[in-house]
């Protein structure tokens, strides 16, 4: 809910508030992502949706748009403990980009970290860029040292 919401909206939902406008969320039908499950539980995440269900992005003076093509924005991760460093975070871009173009994309962005050194799990829930450049990703555009823009454009049909 991070992207989708003020950041007053954000902290007045924190905790429980936040899951439960997540929840309605998926409940009215909406699909923010898609899931990665072993043995039939979920042990990854990755958000994607229309840039325009991301209204923070457009405050950011670090992701703000690059041009006016309608894109569909890769803006979050997360990964099971268990299941980090194994390679699920490529195959979930990977999927998140297949489930954009089902729904109509042309264009998948990201916002992934690209320090040079090791960084905690915790500050790259955005992801790697080493993931974003292997799924086929180029960066297109780079306002801070750390954060690309990258992008990812395939024909649907």
């Amino acid at each position: 809910m991070w992207w989708r919401l003020s950041r007053a909206d954000w902290n007045r939902g924190k905790g429980d508030g936040n899951r439960q406008a997540f929840r309605k969320l998926v409940r009215a039908g909406a699909q923010p992502g898609v899931l990665a499950y072993a043995e039939g539980e979920p042990v990854g995440w990755c958000a994607i949706a229309p840039r325009s269900d991301y209204p923070r992005l457009s405050g950011s003076r670090i992701l703000q748009r690059v041009d006016d093509q309608p894109v569909w924005s890769v803006s979050c991760f997360f990964v099971a403990r268990s299941f980090r460093r194994k390679g699920l975070s490529g195959k979930l871009l990977e999927a998140a980009v297949d489930f954009a173009r089902s729904k109509g994309a042309h264009i998948a962005e990201g916002y992934p970290h690209d320090g040079k050194k090791p960084t905690a799990d915790a500050f790259v829930y955005t992801g790697l860029a080493s993931i974003f450049r292997k799924a086929g990703f180029k960066e297109v555009a780079r306002r801070s040292k750390t954060r690309p823009i990258m992008r990812i454009s395939r024909e649907l049909h």
